[in-house]
């Protein structure tokens, strides 16, 4: 009853708080941390401490899945370099040298214990991303960020597992090398493999319900057997939700989108304000118990602010060299934009009539693919303001509490190591989340990209257009399915009128009235496929806004749903 009652005042404080926090222009995740500190110190609270296993195993898969279904892998596979240097190369540079550093301001710790804790606070928390997202910088940015924190969670956790077995024995650097590579190898093929057995199995059940109860199991079929098998379980969960991501418009049906997207939402919703409102309610038991340690609240102060410093710096020179590294490989993409101008025209020419038309097809496909990156890259560089705000979103978050209470109990200066390791992320939260907003606006890193998109929605709505005129042209000649439709009908269809005007057709008889909306239904759903081939095609291309793609196909699905509502059930 006890437990009960927790959970329905903690949903309850979430609500509350995050509505307050809409309100007075507050990040939600910021004002829950307060709320938990300070409800943790109210006369008669219990002491609250959540198994760090819970949160690494029980809300972070879930959480991660949320995220990553949600990705763009057009927009991951374009800044794959930058997100991985933050989320592997920099995490490791960050425990590295804090592994050196801290030796020296705590007493009785090894390199071991010290790399642990750099391991710890290294990763960056997903909470950046939905602030900075309200500001309104630049899209590419938000995918940077986004990126980052669905894969240094992982890098993390293995350097950490592999710190914890070195204060034991010694371990190589090789080892750690090898150990990395394999969590890694193993969890992107247990990824992969949950994704498209999953994706096979959904497609096979006809009720919405089922198969959307179906995903929320998936991210823990992704992660139990991939931490089982010595890989990393959360890089098994983030690889099944892009390759989920990337193939549900082609495997699952329009409703089973909708009804996922929205369930998952309010998942995620609720378990990222428990993460923080509890990271907050464990604040008095960890001072309690480094009270009892009768270690010098100095030292605590020296660790946290030093360790704050070491992530900073460390980060504003990674991203410096990033920067400079993304400018010298946007200019060698524009060299090759000659290339591919050759090559289309070569494409276009006699001489390539040899070839297959599927091969020129998808060599043509591949150049204008090419073509859009060199456009991306040219006209959404990232420059230096960019670089500042993305250094100053780099904020610690949850993660970070929970892996430090998984440090053996025996290790060296424990309550001193799992504290300074809440410090880092509060403080990191608190100024960096309190400030980054600010930031953003004082160095006009503002980017309102509304012309462009609007632009591009309105030329992917007439190419959809086409796309239904084409298509009800050749069925008004040829019919469907070998069945010739009703003229109505298809001209309904034409002007892209939803299911709602068969009011047009009431003052028919019966058997006339049914044939045309079962013709309407049929037809709409043909064009709706077919468009969203279309869609599907120019995605991969990379002409569009991921943004702008995923609003026609939400709409499609809207519209999918409700004519799949009117008629019979379409086949799988």
């Amino acid at each position: 009853m006890d437990l009960l009652l927790l959970a329905v005042a903690g949903v309850l404080v979430i609500v509350t708080v995050t509505s307050v926090a809409g309100r007075i222009g507050v990040a939600a995740p910021l004002l829950l941390v307060v709320a938990g500190v300070g409800i943790s110190f109210l006369p008669g609270m219990p002491r609250i401490e959540v198994p760090p296993e819970a949160i690494l195993a029980g809300v972070l898969p879930p959480l991660l899945y949320a995220a990553s279904v949600n990705m763009p892998a057009m927009d991951f596979r374009r800044d794959f370099k930058a997100i991985s240097g933050l989320s592997v190369v920099l995490v490791l540079v960050s425990a590295l040298s804090l592994g050196w550093l801290l030796p020296r301001l705590i007493p009785g710790i090894g390199f071991a214990e010290a790399f642990a804790l750099g391991a710890i606070v290294s990763p960056t928390d997903a909470v950046a991303t939905s602030i900075v997202r309200r500001t309104g910088v630049a899209p590419r940015l938000v995918t940077v960020l986004d990126g980052e924190s669905l894969l240094n969670d992982a890098t993390a956790l293995v350097l950490l597992r592999t710190a914890v077995a070195a204060t034991g024995a010694s371990v190589s650097f090789w080892h750690v090398g090898l150990d990395f590579v394999q969590a890694v190898g193993v969890a992107v093929v247990v990824g992969v493999l949950v994704a498209v057995v999953s994706l096979f199995v959904r497609s096979l059940v006809e009720d919405a319900t089922v198969a959307t109860s179906i995903s929320f199991v998936v991210p823990f079929l992704a992660y139990a057997p991939s931490e089982h098998l010595g890989g990393s379980g959360l890089v098994a969960v983030v690889v099944a939700g892009l390759v989920i991501g990337s193939r549900s418009l082609v495997e699952l049906r329009a409703d089973d989108r909708i009804a996922e997207a929205v369930n998952w939402r309010t998942i995620a919703f609720l378990l990222e304000g428990a993460v923080f409102l509890v990271m907050g309610l464990e604040l008095r038991p960890l001072l309690a118990d480094f009270d009892d340690s009768g270690q010098p609240w100095s030292r605590l102060a020296v660790v946290t602010v030093a360790t704050l410093a070491v992530l900073w710096v460390g980060r504003a020179l990674w991203v410096a060299l990033l920067l400079l590294e993304l400018r010298r490989g946007r200019r060698a993409v524009q060299r090759h934009a000659p290339r591919l101008a050759s090559f289309r025209e070569y494409l276009a020419s006699e001489q390539a009539q040899t070839l297959s038309r599927r091969r020129r097809e998808r060599a043509l496909q591949l150049v204008r693919r090419r073509e859009a990156d060199v456009s991306f890259y040219t006209e959404q560089p990232l420059g230096a303001r960019d670089g500042v705000v993305l250094v100053w979103a780099g904020m610690r978050g949850v993660i970070t509490l929970a892996a430090a209470q998984t440090l053996p109990p025996d290790t060296a200066q424990r309550s001193l190591l799992v504290l300074a390791a809440f410090c880092v992320a509060g403080v990191s939260l608190l100024l960096q989340g309190g400030t980054l907003a600010w930031v953003v606006r004082g160095l006009g890193a503002e980017s309102d990209r509304t012309p462009q998109r609007r632009a591009q929605l309105r030329a992917l709505l007439e190419a959809m257009g086409e796309v239904a005129d084409a298509r009800c042209t050749e069925a008004a000649e040829e019919g469907l399915d070998g069945r010739a439709l009703d003229p109505l009908a298809v001209e309904q269809v034409r002007r892209r009128r939803t299911p709602a005007a068969e009011w047009e057709w009431a003052g028919e008889d019966g058997e006339d009235r049914e044939r045309r909306i079962r013709d309407f239904v049929r037809l709409r759903r043909a064009v709706l496929e077919e468009q969203r081939e279309a869609l599907l095609d120019l995605r991969s291309e990379g002409r569009f806004d991921s943004q702008v793609l995923d609003t026609v196909l939400g709409r499609l699905d809207v519209t999918e749903y409700a004519a799949t509502r009117r008629g019979p059930q379409p086949p799988r």
